[in-house]
């Protein structure tokens, strides 16, 4: 679909606010329940990761304890999205691009007959980009009715991550190694950070991050 045919469709409103319009976009009748079409967060990341030996699904071998998180790298650090937020995990595939919109929109995508935005996360958080490469992924992120296409630098694991681990945002202190952990880029979209083992695992909340003004003001 050439862009021009794709903004007259979508009316310049690139980010989708909800499924039911996104489905209406596309000219194609919306899924019966989105979530079942990716086949839930665990199966969207377990198909991404084929032939991927090092990518680690503890799910598979562990039984579960604490909430699980999709874990996802970005300019060296680890960050997590609740495993209910993450509607799936794809290798980055051929992105319509769209004119007019602000830097960080890499631009549209037919998600099975919804239209989803593309936002480079690297360059929404004013990072530099990065070629991308066999590692890139796109992770799909669903809150409420948004849903948005995030290019991250890798996807690794889906880990549960025990509640007594979390510590908010607002009681990590600045002696607290999770402090140093939380880049100053991403700190207005973090929820709180766990230690999980010797790592420090940054959780980055979906509705701040896609509900943003910033995320709402995506046209230049």
């Amino acid at each position: 679909m050439e862009s021009s045919d794709l903004k007259k469709r979508t009316g310049d409103k690139l980010i989708a606010p909800n499924v039911q319009d996104a489905a209406r976009l596309t000219g194609h009748p919306q899924e019966a329940s989105l979530r079942q079409a990716a086949h839930g967060a665990v199966a969207g990341f377990q198909h991404a990761r084929s032939g991927d030996a090092e990518l680690q699904d503890p799910t598979l071998s562990a039984p579960l304890q604490g909430e699980l998180y999709l874990v996802f790298t970005l300019h060296e650090h680890e960050f997590a999205l609740k495993a209910e937020c993450s509607q799936g995990v794809e290798r980055l595939v051929d992105v319509t691009a769209v004119p007019n919109v602000a830097a960080w929109v890499s631009g549209v995508i037919n998600l099975r007959g919804s239209i989803a935005s593309v936002v480079d996360l690297r360059a929404f958080f004013g990072l530099e980009r990065l070629a991308y490469n066999p590692r890139t992924r796109l992770l799909i992120v669903q809150h409420n009715e948004m849903l948005i296409g995030l290019i991250v630098d890798s996807v690794s694991e889906m880990l549960p991550i025990p509640e007594t681990s979390i510590v908010g945002v607002q009681s990590i202190g600045s002696n607290s190694p999770l402090a140093a952990a939380i880049p100053q880029w991403a700190a207005p979209f973090v929820s709180g950070a766990a230690l999980v083992g010797k790592r420090s695992v940054v959780l980055l909340d979906a509705a701040r991050l896609l509900f943003s003004d910033k995320m709402q003001r995506y046209e230049n």
